[in-house]
């Protein structure tokens, strides 16, 4: 059985999966910055934490697949959490 589940393995499909931690600071004037440290230098401000959130993850996704179109690779699913 054990060449069975080599080839099992070997043929099984690949879900590639991306997770983002979302890391949030709120400034002294108020302002609140979200900040994904897998990505370097995707950062967004935002008059409240939602609205910094909210724009990090559409600059992760614009990040992300700039990186899928050169790679020319795939992605099936992406998450993000806050941290």
């Amino acid at each position: 059985m054990r060449g069975f589940w080599a080839w099992v393995a070997s043929h099984a499909c690949y879900t590639p999966l991306m997770n983002f931690a979302i890391e949030f600071e709120q400034e002294d004037d108020g302002r609140w910055i979200a900040e994904i440290p897998a990505l370097p230098g995707v950062m967004a401000y935002g008059v409240t934490r939602a609205d910094a959130e909210s724009k990090v993850e559409a600059l992760a996704l614009r990040v992300v697949a700039d990186k899928i179109e050169r790679e020319n690779s795939t992605m099936t699913e992406i998450h993000f959490a806050a941290a």
